[in-house]
């Protein structure tokens, strides 16, 4: 029964977020999922839903915090009787609203993953539509949102980051690859201590990245071995997944002018498709210019309309 259920809230999901690809939400809007396999509501039962509102990244953290209720367990002053051991943070940098229905642009197999986790937990909360953050980073976001739910004392821990998450606290500790995230997660279960919670972030780097550095974990390989480490050596955790392609799409846009300006305007070797974003940009730009020389004829249609001056009365054509 709590398969079924689960199964049917992703699904919603889904079909929710396929709704882009017919035009009812922006094609910049990304997908968010929570889930938790010990979490439970009040009432013992199980907990799973679906916000169908497109929300801001930073209201998706309020909502994490609020009614996600990481507040209680990463705040101090708020302890439950029912504690995780890590709060996972993933942060993809491809993953849109859109692709997590179409087999064209989707990674079929981090979306057969985040399913088979949302489905499997006993807490699960779906977001399919996030607009995507442009003027702040993910990672950011999530420290500001701990700080303002925590205003007293934050309660986490112990806190790492990937070397691939831009955060502006220096003080934060680094990990660089995922075989450092799991060694530090079998030493912190030896030496946490009860009630504790720790606050793993990981931000992917993005498919072309990982290629050109040689790196073989791509995101949901990096999202199963880490759960599966700390499943394995029976720490109890809550996930959070979200997309955060706005700094990654511009990075290869940097990455492609500097490549044709480097081979002197040459297309060789470079990479010349239509992303999403530019997409989007041309429909937009067509849609403008097709609507301006509507405009203009209907201006000139009254123009002319106005113009015309007829007799309001003619005179009788006189007998010869």
């Amino acid at each position: 029964m709590k398969m079924q259920i689960g199964v049917v809230a992703f699904l919603v999901a889904l079909c929710v977020a396929s709704l882009v690809e017919f035009g009812l939400a922006s094609p910049n809007t990304v997908p968010a999922f929570l889930w938790s396999p010990h979490l439970q509501s009040a009432n013992g039962e199980l907990d799973e839903a679906v916000n169908y509102q497109v929300m801001s990244a930073k209201n998706l953290v309020d909502s994490v915090f609020n009614q996600g209720g990481w507040s209680n367990f990463l705040c101090s002053e708020k302890k439950l009787e029912q504690p995780v051991d890590v709060a996972f943070v993933f942060i993809g940098r491809e993953l849109l609203s859109s692709d997590v229905s179409s087999k064209r642009n989707s990674d079929p197999a981090l979306v057969n993953t985040l399913n088979n986790l949302f489905t499997a937990s006993n807490f699960s909360l779906a977001f399919p539509y996030i607009a995507a953050p442009e003027e702040e980073r993910m990672e950011n976001l999530l420290l500001s949102g701990l700080k303002e739910a925590c205003p007293h004392n934050v309660g986490v821990s112990n806190i790492v980051f990937s070397d691939s998450c831009f955060v502006e606290d220096g003080t934060i500790q680094k990990l660089s690859d995922l075989q450092s995230f799991k060694d530090h997660l079998r030493a912190r279960r030896e030496t946490r201590k009860e009630g504790e919670t720790d606050l793993v972030v990981l931000c992917s780097e993005g498919s072309e990245s990982n290629s050109r550095a040689g790196q073989s974990h791509s995101e949901h390989e990096s999202i199963s071995e880490l759960v599966s480490s700390v499943e394995q050596s029976g720490s109890k955790y809550t996930a959070l997944y979200v997309s955060d392609p706005y700094w990654y799409s511009s990075y290869k846009t940097l990455q492609r002018f500097l490549a044709e300006s480097a081979t002197g305007n040459s297309t060789l070797n470079v990479n010349t498709t239509c992303d999403e974003l530019c997409k989007f940009k041309s429909s937009l730009l067509e849609g403008i210019l097709v609507g301006i020389v509507f405009l203009l004829i209907l201006i000139s249609g009254l123009c002319c309309m106005a113009g015309i001056d007829t007799p309001t009365r003619f005179e009788t054509p006189q007998d010869s």
